[in-house]
């Protein structure tokens, strides 16, 4: 459905990523893993068009996409949930959801919203970024179910909240792997991730070290060699 190959990219005269190869499948669930400052995020920005890789190929649905701007990737069902939210936060839960919806009437997205997170429905007036993180990040999520996308990217969703509503979080994401759409977790809950993911990739320095199945993966081994943690 996705694919990278031999994928260089980075900021200027600085290189990211190097001869990165990546792939996700039709309903696959990816996780993508690495240390700080590995390039992950990097990879999704150019995995979404954000960032234009100086070398290597970017594919959608067999398509050459690379190079196209980032509303092409958009518009043709690549949506990045990127780190830090993304939503609006001085706008109201309603507009932002106006936003997302894009083409669908602002009733349907707030109908659909409010049934995957109730507290939506019921927050409508307020300031999206007086909301709790957490409630902001299912505001950030009810995009991937409002813009009905083939290819989900998500970026550290879990980021700063509290266990509960990363459960929560991750709730959410199993209901949409359920209806099919392929997703990308880059996650600092190695667990949480593996255990949604059929595949794993681990990235480190901008260079792709490992890719298999999941449910292969030894834990102790990510932690102590990739993410710089005894285990």
């Amino acid at each position: 459905m996705l694919n990278l190959t031999g994928v260089t990219a980075g900021y200027g005269s600085t290189t990211v990523l190097r001869d990165v190869d990546f792939t996700v499948g039709a309903g696959e669930v990816v996780a993508l893993l690495g240390p700080n400052g590995a390039g992950k995020t990097t990879l999704l920005r150019t995995a979404t068009g954000l960032l234009r890789p100086s070398a290597g190929r970017i594919e959608f649905a067999g398509n050459d996409i690379t190079g196209r701007p980032a509303q092409y990737f958009s518009r043709g069902g690549i949506c990045l949930l990127p780190e830090g939210r993304g939503i609006f936060p001085s706008l109201t839960v309603r507009e932002n959801l106006m936003i997302q919806g894009r083409g669908r009437s602002l009733d349907s997205s707030i109908a659909t919203a409010a049934e995957l997170y109730p507290v939506l429905g019921r927050r409508l007036r307020q300031t999206a970024g007086s909301m709790s993180g957490g409630e902001q990040q299912m505001l950030a999520l009810a995009r991937a179910y409002l813009t009905n996308p083939v290819v989900v990217l998500v970026d550290e969703a879990s980021l700063g909240l509290a266990p509960l509503a990363v459960d929560t979080i991750y709730e959410a994401l199993g209901r949409l792997v359920e209806t099919g759409v392929s997703l990308v977790v880059v996650e600092q809950y190695v667990q949480k991730a593996l255990a949604i993911a059929d595949t794993a990739f681990i990235l480190n320095q901008g260079v792709m070290v490992h890719s298999g199945p999941a449910k292969e993966i030894n834990i102790e081994e990510i932690y102590e060699r990739y993410l710089g943690i005894n285990a």
